[in-house]
């Protein structure tokens, strides 16, 4: 059983790689890290946020490699690439976001304590539950940008629960899908071993405008190292999975 924080809280110019026209998708990366939805003009309606994640085989003691003699081409291939299934390894990821209100309301939505939020009431951001499996569909948050006004700020943020693999095996990838204009992905695939949780991307509102930030910035411990790098100021205090949500 693993150790979080559970929480105890009281009460420009557009820069990205734009991908390739097949697979409609803006990546950001270190160089290009930004995009304004605003200028998409894809402020509006539900942003939906995605964490999603694979292993490749060889991590989890997969098939072993055919013979290169008989078959000499295998070696071009790349190694199988799957989804997890509980029969294959333990992976527990889970998406959460911290808010900052414009009112100053802050606070935290994840599966850890169901703080699982409301998209129509604030803070206007919901998960939709807890996968545990790393199933097909992930975990997935909404955020209701109809009421973009009402937001100051959002971090969304993965951690690994319990005795899983290290972030630079889990193939990581977290995916925004505005309500126009293509998707924006954000992988989490640097090395960091002994990583527990990542600040994903910063979404904020600045005079009006929404604009997604790419930050991928790794921390050793959970939440509450989170709220210290970023100062939302929140108390926190140590939490686990009930049974049912494990």
């Amino acid at each position: 059983m693993g150790l979080l924080d559970g929480l105890l809280w009281r009460g420009r110019a557009d820069q990205f790689d734009s991908g390739s026209a097949s697979s409609n998708a803006i990546e950001l990366t270190k160089r290009h890290g930004q995009v304004s939805l605003t200028k998409q003009d894809a402020a509006t309606g539900h942003l939906r946020i995605n964490l999603n994640w694979r292993m490749r085989t060889s991590d989890f003691g997969g098939p072993q490699r055919e013979s290169l003699l008989r078959h000499p081409f295998k070696a071009l291939k790349p190694p199988e690439v799957v989804g997890h299934s509980q029969s294959m390894v333990n992976v527990d990821l889970d998406l959460g976001c911290l808010y900052e209100l414009q009112d100053g309301t802050k606070g935290v939505v994840q599966p850890l304590g169901g703080f699982l939020g409301d998209v129509n009431a604030p803070p206007y951001v919901k998960l939709s539950g807890d996968d545990r499996f790393g199933s097909a569909s992930g975990e997935t948050i909404y955020v209701n940008l109809d009421h973009r006004d009402a937001i100051k700020r959002l971090l969304v943020f993965a951690y690994i629960y319990d005795q899983t693999p290290a972030f630079d095996r889990t193939q990581a990838v977290v995916t925004l899908y505005p309500s126009n204009g293509p998707r924006i992905e954000i992988h989490l695939d640097e090395r960091h071993p002994q990583a527990r949780s990542c600040a994903v991307v910063m979404i904020e509102n600045v005079k009006g405008e929404i604009l997604v930030r790419r930050e991928v910035k790794f921390v050793y411990g959970f939440q509450g190292e989170l709220d210290r790098l970023y100062g939302w100021g929140l108390q926190w205090g140590r939490g686990y999975k009930t049974k049912a949500q494990r």
